[in-house]
């Protein structure tokens, strides 16, 4: 298996390796509060996608979290470009 040559590839490719339903970075069921953001648990990621689906800054997950902003930036790409495809 190939190693993607962005972070944004890569992050959507370990999604899809992880659970085969799952499409990436994207809305999901998973409940948006801000306990769940700053707690580091397993479906964190997920909370995160909703949180940028939802207009949080990076600003604003930065201090909930405490992940970098590059990481966060990157994030916030790839749901940009999915807002713009659709």
């Amino acid at each position: 298996m190939a190693i993607g040559r962005t972070f944004e590839e890569t992050i959507q490719k370990a999604i899809r390796a992880v659970d085969p339903s799952l499409h990436g970075f994207q809305q999901n069921s998973c409940g948006l509060s801000e306990d769940s953001l700053s707690v580091p648990t397993d479906e964190r990621l997920f909370v995160i996608a909703n949180a940028l689906h939802e207009g949080y800054t990076v600003d604003k997950l930065w201090r909930l979290t405490n992940i970098d902003k590059w990481f966060l930036n990157r994030l916030k790409h790839i749901v940009d470009l999915d807002k713009a495809l659709s």
